[in-house]
């Protein structure tokens, strides 16, 4: 079947199989390698995008599903070669080790952020809870989205911008 969507501003088309994941579309069609797959049972969060700005476990959504929709990747999120406040947050406060969960967390983090500019720490954590990450023990993750806040509040809404040139 046909499957066609938009990907951080960028119009992909492709045939693909009815039952292909959207994670899998997005890195096979769209060579778009940011979106991890971790656990393949939505268990772990590493495969968030954002789905008509809605946070979507890509490796639970059926690529079909995602037609005619607007995608957003953590590829997006750099915006004419300058980092998004939430990655340049995640660097200055030391929030990713290995750095697979990372994308996840950010795009989980920006929806979060859309949502409810100012969050509490427990809200921080509470909108993270899908997301799981092995190696930081999150309080630096806080920390980053906490960051990312106030950076973000000082301007508007900031979302990832079409970067079809990035």
């Amino acid at each position: 079947m046909n499957i066609s969507m938009t990907i951080n501003g960028r119009k992909v088309s492709a045939e693909a199989e009815s039952r292909t994941l959207l994670a899998y579309f997005i890195r096979e069609e769209a060579h778009l390698t940011g979106t991890h797959v971790g656990c393949d049972s939505s268990s772990c969060g590493c495969c968030v995008v954002l789905m008509d700005g809605t946070p979507v476990k890509s490796c639970t959504v059926f690529a079909a599903t995602a037609d005619g929709h607007s995608i957003q990747t953590v590829e997006g999120l750099k915006q004419g070669g300058t980092l998004h406040p939430l990655q340049q947050a995640f660097t200055d406060q030391h929030g990713l080790q290995c750095g697979y969960c990372t994308p996840g967390m950010l795009m989980t983090s920006l929806a979060l952020l859309n949502r409810n500019p100012d969050p509490t720490e427990h809200e921080i954590r509470d909108g993270l809870s899908g997301n799981l990450c092995r190696c930081t023990g999150y309080n630096n993750i806080v920390k980053a989205v906490q960051q990312a806040a106030g950076v973000m509040s000082a301007g508007s809404k900031v979302e990832a911008a079409p970067a079809a040139d990035d």
